[in-house]
């Protein structure tokens, strides 16, 4: 009974300790100009946080248009976009 609560341990609660020490070390590094992607699959770039214990970001999607979501959101941070390679699909009504 030990070993078989013993490889439980080693092959799932481990590994999810592991990425979740990770996770929280990646949110805890965020900073004002970095590049992410949230759990919903929105990329932006954070302009700010809100709060005394800055649970929320202020993350700007586009030229004029920013949200406000929580620290939680994150997903991860991605590399520097390049809006030059951006390109507008226009679509026919």
């Amino acid at each position: 009974m030990v070993v078989i609560l013993a490889i439980i341990y080693l092959l799932m609660i481990r590994p999810q300790a592991k990425r979740q020490k990770v996770k929280q070390k990646m949110l805890e590094d965020l900073k004002k100009g970095s590049h992410v992607v949230t759990i919903g699959g929105i990329h932006g770039t954070i302009a700010g946080f809100k709060g005394n214990e800055k649970k929320s970001v202020i993350l700007k999607v586009d030229k004029n248009t920013n949200m406000i979501v929580n620290r939680s959101a994150i997903a991860g941070q991605v590399g520097s976009v390049d809006d030059s390679e951006t390109e507008v699909i226009e679509t026919q009504n």
